[in-house]
């Protein structure tokens, strides 16, 4: 008995790292900050990272972390499904504002189609949240990796790697069935694809 906790231990802490660094938050900052970098010129890449950490980055940290410390949701990923029924108007709202701030500023058609995009995956994802709580990590890692493999194909298979071990990791915590995380990454490949094509 004592010999599988010593064995299962470091498992679950390699699942509790991918799944941390697999947060919808953590991967699309870090996806988009690759995407910006690839795609445009220092200043206007700058000025294009600055703004989604205005509108989207920032104040859905703060909406995580200050729903988590006044006890709205459990956990940091708004792990029950009763609490996303309060998470998603916020995240919702959240997001409108940033693709509105992002189409008065002339960005880029591809940052206002990612943008306009995680609207929609929201959007179906909290309706979907009425039958099932599905996995917002895998469908954001499934996203990103598509959109990554599309702008540069080195940086998309490492993130599709990263997905595959984001939706082990989700189960492998018990955080979601295979169902939930499988409905998350089908919702992901295809608002991936539609995003990328």
């Amino acid at each position: 008995m004592n010999r599988d906790k010593i064995t299962l231990k470091p498992t679950v802490v390699f699942a509790r790292w991918v799944s941390w660094i697999g947060h919808p938050l953590v991967f699309i900052t870090l996806s988009a900050g690759i995407i910006i970098g690839l795609r445009l010129a220092n200043r206007a890449g700058l000025a294009l990272l600055l703004t989604l950490l205005a509108t989207v980055i920032l104040p859905m940290g703060l909406l995580l972390f200050r729903g988590f410390q006044s006890g709205r949701w459990s956990d940091p990923d708004v792990s029950i499904r009763a609490e996303r029924v309060r998470f998603y108007p916020w995240a919702i709202s959240i997001s409108v504002g940033a693709v509105i701030v992002l189409l008065l500023s002339h960005v880029p058609a591809f940052a206002l189609r990612g943008a306009t995009m995680t609207v929609l995956l929201l959007i179906i994802a909290a309706l979907i949240n009425f039958r099932i709580k599905l996995s917002l990590h895998a469908l954001f890692a499934f996203y990103s990796a598509i959109i990554l493999f599309v702008v540069n194909p080195i940086a998309g298979a490492v993130a599709f790697a990263l997905a595959v071990l984001v939706f082990w990791s989700r189960l492998y915590l018990k955080r979601h069935d295979l169902s939930e995380t499988l409905v998350g990454t089908l919702l992901g490949l295809v608002g991936g694809l539609v995003t990328a094509w």
